[in-house]
């Protein structure tokens, strides 16, 4: 059986993983034959008050919060080997701009966590798949920056120039469709950068999931 990470940043779209965009990622592997691999950094993270949207004075840790998405069923991605996934996809939300590196914050001249840069940098130089999803490509882009790699977030057109700063390439790209780099095995896919929807947003990520699943 193919072994999918999921990379996951927290718990919620504000300051985690997308909780849609996270689900239909697991639902739509498990369709596929393949097996979740769970994981995030042990990191502290800004909580923000989902119903008001603004920060809260509290923090939380990453890894805990995502374990909630992940049922328990997690690893703290420092523990993770190239050799334990097949390929590795990671979920939207501000978290990934925010928590997995600090794009959110700087853009182009964001850090990566340090894990998630090397994991990533091992997951290319073995030709292995890597989709992302939403903002998620901005954080993949600035972990690679060497490889230049092609992606999109949809049709923003500030995002896209800040991403394109980074040395990537930006496509656009429709909510339902993905974006695929051939040269770096890369798969990305707008979902709620555009929405409308979660019946649009699954689409997409339908594609990009059973397209990382066949490259696997």
């Amino acid at each position: 059986m193919k072994k999918i990470g999921v990379m996951l940043s927290g718990c919620g779209v504000f300051d985690g993983a997308e909780i849609h965009e996270a689900t239909i990622t697991l639902l739509s592997i498990d369709q596929l034959g393949a097996q979740a691999i769970c994981m995030a950094p042990d990191i502290e993270f800004d909580v923000v008050n989902h119903l008001t949207q603004k920060e809260t004075n509290e923090r939380r840790n990453v890894l805990v919060e995502s374990a909630r998405i992940a049922r328990g069923n997690i690893q703290n991605v420092k523990d993770v080997n190239i050799d334990d996934i097949d390929a590795l996809i990671f979920p939207g939300g501000f978290g990934a701009a925010k928590n997995l590196s600090d794009f959110a914050i700087k853009g182009a001249e964001a850090t990566v966590n340090p894990e998630i840069q090397s994991l990533l940098h091992e997951m290319c130089l073995a030709k292995k798949p890597i989709g992302a999803i939403c903002i998620a490509p901005a954080t993949i882009a600035k972990a690679l920056t060497k490889q230049q790699v092609t992606v999109t977030i949809g049709n923003d057109n500030k995002t896209a120039r800040t991403i394109e700063k980074t040395g990537a390439t930006h496509s656009k790209c429709s909510v339902e469709n993905i974006c695929i780099d051939e040269k770096n095995n890369i798969i990305t896919t707008p979902a709620y950068m555009l929405g409308p929807g979660i019946k649009e947003v699954a689409k997409g990520i339908y594609k990009l999931v059973q397209e990382v699943v066949k490259r696997a």
